[in-house]
């Protein structure tokens, strides 16, 4: 059993496709939703929507929204949304600087509930590329082990070495 799962903007659909699993930032906590899920209508926060198959996981910025869930349908209805390989840290960050900015100031032609919501999504999208990164050094950490547990390779050559000299006095005793 599969969920059709579809996640639409403004600007256009970004992702339609069958999945085995979706997980959301709603407002109320992070949700799983797997096939014949209980019908549910929430609000998203700004963060991630992953989109996990049998050919692997996809990761979705949305800036918020709402998610409707039936029993094999969801829909992401998001105010802005972009695939998670297409975010601009440097963007991100200049986004974070502005609303900082806007809320230090607090003049009166400044919304503060926008300046608010703003900072939120630039903190939702840094947050997200934290996340991918870490991802991508673990998955390149785990194809070379010598670059994660240099201790535990050290003490593996400590133990090698130590067996060779214990060896190296055992002939010198016998001969």
């Amino acid at each position: 059993m599969e969920l059709n799962v579809d996640i639409v903007s403004a600007e256009g659909e970004i992702y339609s496709g069958a999945a085995d699993m979706v997980f959301a930032s709603a407002e109320m906590g992070e949700v799983g939703i797997a096939p014949r899920h209980a019908p549910l209508l929430t609000r998203l926060k700004p963060g991630e929507v992953r989109v996990k198959s049998t050919s692997g996981e996809q990761s979705f910025f949305v800036s918020g929204g709402i998610l409707e869930v039936q029993p094999y349908q969801v829909t992401v209805m998001a105010d802005t949304a972009a695939r998670a390989g297409d975010l601009d840290e440097a963007a991100a960050l200049e986004a974070k600087k502005r609303a900082e900015e806007a809320l230090a100031n607090q003049s009166a032609d400044v919304d503060l509930a926008m300046a608010q919501a703003e900072l939120a999504e630039a903190a939702a999208r840094l947050h997200l590329l934290q996340k991918l990164k870490s991802k991508r050094e673990a998955s390149r950490v785990a194809h070379r082990p010598w670059l994660c547990a240099p201790r535990l390779l050290n003490a593996r050559v400590i133990r090698y070495r130590a067996r060779l000299r214990l060896a190296h006095h055992a002939r010198a005793l016998a001969a």
